[in-house]
């Protein structure tokens, strides 16, 4: 190896080390907080209450509405019931949405790649295999709180 391709060399392993950060911080889930990772065990302090009287929260006070609000699906199930879950499928990261069927849906465009979640955060079609992030909800008069 000559002078200048010891250099070249260097040059490139170098940028990769100082870039590759800077790559990674842009998969599908950058947008979730650190807290709203999918499966597992929450490792962050994830609280924030919704106040169903606002129009933007609105669709939680039908059953089988749902929004998402710091990354979290907050849905009311057929039965009037109130679930979160991380918005993310655990398979590739795509978004997800809840179904008047009580079930997240993946919002994956590839054809065969659309896993469904119940509930309570089970896989019920893959290709997915591990189960959604659930959180905990609380309703006090208007106010729904979804915390870790």
């Amino acid at each position: 190896m000559n002078r200048q391709q010891f250099f070249t060399v260097l040059g490139v392993s170098a940028g990769t080390v100082l870039f590759a950060p800077f790559l990674a911080s842009c998969s599908k889930n950058s947008m979730l907080p650190a807290n709203a990772g999918t499966g597992g065990t929450t490792s962050g302090t994830l609280d924030f209450t919704l106040d169903l009287t606002l129009p933007a929260n609105s669709t939680l006070n039908t059953n089988g509405g749902s929004l998402i609000s710091n990354g979290i699906i907050v849905a009311r199930t057929s039965a009037g019931v109130f679930v979160a879950v991380a918005s993310a499928c655990t398979h590739q990261g795509y978004a997800l949405a809840f179904n008047p069927d009580n079930q997240f849906h993946c919002q994956n465009p590839a054809a065969g790649h659309g896993s469904i979640f119940g509930t309570n955060g089970s896989v019920i079609n893959g290709p997915a295999v591990t189960a959604l992030k659930i959180y905990n909800t609380s309703l006090s008069g208007t106010s729904l709180r979804v915390f870790a």
